[in-house]
């Protein structure tokens, strides 16, 4: 495994590791992917296997630029020209219907195809010099925290990656919203970096449509994903007092006081802003899933804007949830 800044040389020996079928992690604005040459059945079939992951849950597919979705689709309609146009580069994954040059190993057999133009200079950059889609789920094993640093990458995949390009930390740090218009009717798969309300301004209503666990349509959908290590509590009212002999650590939203007793914290935004606590909140959890604690304790979040993709991300890694038993006077 080679870990290399992301330079213009080590994009190109990137480029040359997918065209030969090999596996780049790779950062975008959303999470670090495990990157695979989507055209490519035997490459794709890697991509499984390093992260474990079931192959009835299917993969995004990354391009470069607008012009390669009607390669990939068959089915771009107004609707989607619209939301590309207005999110792309960005956080949003279309699912559109899939043209024959896609593998069903991408898709997991369904009649679709998800795709997505990320908004990071190495990825378009690797994905050009490549020449070719590039299917990319998180760079972790499945089930687990996504990355959001090249770090997180080599701590979880180590040497079952060919190359790590190490771009920094990415800037959303929540995996993209995935909306599905294979229908008529435009159906949010997975809440992500575009806020539903933004999508709703430029194409009306969105439905929210419950996900069938044994088969789902779009990464993400499981009832447990996202998960630490360490068992994950969510708060439903306010902090429970730390047990005794238990090395318990707590994540806020804000800033805010009734700390004692935890081991760690994390604070996702000090001022209590989303976009913030969305850009921070996978590295807060990954440095209290290494602090040797017995459990964390997560504090809600406002479910408007990226809030419902933040509790969305939280609701699957709990293992279970916790009324809490005293006041925190909490704003």
């Amino acid at each position: 495994m080679k870990l290399l800044k992301a330079t213009q040389g080590a994009v190109r020996e990137a480029a040359t590791v997918i065209r030969r079928g090999g596996l780049v992690a790779f950062p975008t604005e959303t999470v670090y992917g495990l990157g695979a040459d989507a055209l490519n059945p035997q490459a794709v079939a890697k991509v499984f296997e390093t992260k474990n992951r079931p192959h009835f849950d299917p993969l995004i597919v990354h391009i470069a630029r607008p012009e390669s979705v009607g390669r990939l689709s068959s089915g771009a309609d107004e609707r989607a020209l619209q939301l590309m146009d207005a999110f792309w580069p960005g956080p949003l994954t279309l699912v559109l219907p899939k043209e024959e040059v896609v593998p069903d190993l991408v898709t997991a057999g369904l009649p679709t195809v998800a795709l997505r133009m990320p908004d990071h200079p190495v990825a378009l950059d690797l994905i050009r010099e490549a020449d070719t889609p590039i299917a990319a789920p998180s760079a972790n094993p499945f089930g687990c925290l996504s990355p959001t640093t090249a770090e997180h990458v080599r701590a979880q995949l180590g040497d079952k990656v060919d190359l790590i390009l190490d771009g920094g930390a990415c800037r959303v740090g929540l995996e993209s919203t995935i909306l599905d218009l294979s229908g008529e009717q435009a159906v949010l798969l997975r809440a992500g970096g575009v806020a539903v309300e933004d999508l709703e301004r430029v194409i009306g209503p969105v439905e929210t449509q419950t996900s069938d666990p044994t088969r789902p349509r779009a990464p993400g959908q499981l009832p447990r994903h996202y998960s630490p290590q360490t068992r994950l509590v969510l708060l439903e009212d306010a902090t429970p007092p730390v047990q005794p002999n238990e090395k318990a650590g707590l994540l806020l939203f804000k800033a805010r006081g009734h700390q004692e007793g935890f081991a760690a914290v994390e604070i996702l935004s000090p001022g209590g802003d989303l976009e913030e606590a969305a850009a921070r909140f996978f590295s807060c959890l990954h440095r209290l899933d290494q602090a040797g604690l017995d459990v964390i304790y997560a504090e809600p979040v406002p479910e408007t804007g990226l809030g419902r993709a933040i509790m969305d991300r939280l609701r699957r890694a709990a293992s279970r949830s916790a009324k809490a038993g005293r006041a925190t006077g909490r704003s």
